[in-house]
């Protein structure tokens, strides 16, 4: 295995930028290089220029191929005949699995039993062994690591192998070479191998760009490890970003995060879900929660001051269709498009009728509308009626609601 050595008492593991650059050569004609496209939409939106980096357009849907094609490649064969085994969410092992299907190699991968179904089908389709077990990604990872001490096979690290973070890093010399002057990009966080390549290859030809990391707040463990000035374990929560759900990042990518990036922003489960919708709508472009927080960050003024040509890291397209229906409907609610209320009405002829004759002059849509005049807890000669709404947007759903009550309908809103 080729694995540079540190230097003695480096301020962090080296990763050479050189390698990097071979990472660069080796996969020219294997992979996707992946678009960057300026967003008109969210620049005027936002009022600088945003280009994002379409990984989620990658070959396996991600960019995780880049590592795991690489690390693959630069390894002896005989080191790869009892077979590669790798830990993942979903995408790592996609790669894996695909790089070792061109190699014409076995492949196991340990997933969590709560991989959404698509990716553990796309991990399959590639031919690898699939095994699901535990609740997270480390839990998976454990499990794979008592295989691979069993059987011999060999592990490929989804993030603290320099080769697969070479691999990564590849993504900021394609950023340079078409945009020379970008001042900031903005890249997800899991285990940290990606922000780790990226920042390794930017640095060293621009010093000066600002590059910020993003986490889910339901997994917030670099984020606090850099404020700790320790790495630190984090409790997982669900998270619509399950790619980046990680309880412990890697120490060397810590590290080189400590010594590399600038910051590393936190963002909530709805404001993700925000940003897919308005990917999806606004850019055409299907991209996974861990794909989406780079953008979600710019959205909601996680990152101070922002300026320049910025770059959003899509770092992932690979989410399941039941996903992206949860995921439009908390994108709706938290843009302020969707609104469900509760309306207490007299029982009387004609009650239902001006109800909705009030609501269609605020030009909002009645989607769904459930009149109950039975419930026991309603006073005699009283019924409830539970509406959803389509909206445009909070002032109009404060239109919506001051003009009901306004009309003396007594109006609660339900989350």
């Amino acid at each position: 295995m080729v694995t540079p050595p540190d230097p003695p008492n480096a301020p962090y593991p080296l990763l050479p930028y050189s390698l990097i650059r071979e990472a660069a050569d080796r996969l020219v004609s294997r992979i996707r290089r992946t678009e960057l496209i300026l967003s008109h939409p969210f620049s005027d939106r936002i009022g600088l220029p945003v280009y994002f980096k379409c990984e989620n357009l990658q070959r396996t849907g991600s960019f995780k191929i880049r590592g795991a094609l690489n690390f693959l490649l630069c390894q002896p064969r005989e080191a790869l005949e009892r077979g590669v085994m790798t830990a993942s969410a979903g995408n790592h092992g996609q790669g894996v699995a695909f790089a070792a299907r061109l190699l014409g190699i076995n492949s196991a991968v340990f997933m969590p039993e709560n991989t959404p179904l698509q990716k553990v089908h796309a991990v399959r389709d590639h031919g690898a062994e699939i095994v699901l077990v535990g609740r997270n990604f480390d839990e998976a990872k454990a499990a794979a690591l008592v295989r691979r001490d069993e059987t011999g096979s060999l592990f490929v690290h989804p993030f603290e192998e320099p080769l697969v973070m070479a691999g990564q890093g590849t993504i900021g010399l394609e950023i340079l070479s078409e945009l020379p002057d970008l001042s900031t990009v903005i890249v997800p966080i899991g285990g940290g191998g990606l922000i780790s390549g990226i920042a390794t290859a930017i640095r060293e030809t621009r010093p000066k760009v600002r590059i910020i990391g993003v986490e889910t707040a339901a997994a917030p463990a670099m984020h606090y490890s850099l404020k700790k000035g320790h790495l630190m374990e984090t409790p997982v929560g669900m998270s619509l970003a399950d790619g980046i759900a990680i309880k412990r990042p890697g120490e060397s990518t810590f590290r080189i995060i400590r010594e590399l990036v600038d910051e590393v922003v936190l963002v909530e489960e709805e404001e993700i879900a925000q940003a897919i919708v308005l990917l999806l709508e606004q850019s055409k472009l299907l991209v996974e929660g861990a794909g989406a927080v780079s953008l979600a960050a710019l959205l909601h003024g996680k990152i101070a001051k922002p300026s320049g040509k910025t770059v959003c890291i899509l770092s992932g397209g690979n989410i399941d269709v039941k996903t992206i229906a949860t995921v439009v409907e908390r994108g709706l609610v938290a843009g302020g498009r969707y609104l469900k209320l509760k309306v207490e009405l007299a029982d009387i002829p004609g009650s239902l009728a001006r109800l909705a004759t009030d609501i269609a002059a605020t030009r909002a849509n009645i989607y769904y509308i459930n009149h109950d005049r039975r419930s026991l807890a309603l006073p005699i000669g009283r019924t409830e009626v539970i509406l959803e709404l389509e909206t445009r947007g909070y002032e109009h759903i404060r239109e919506v609601i001051d003009r009901l009550e306004g009309k003396g309908y007594e109006v609660t809103a339900v989350k």
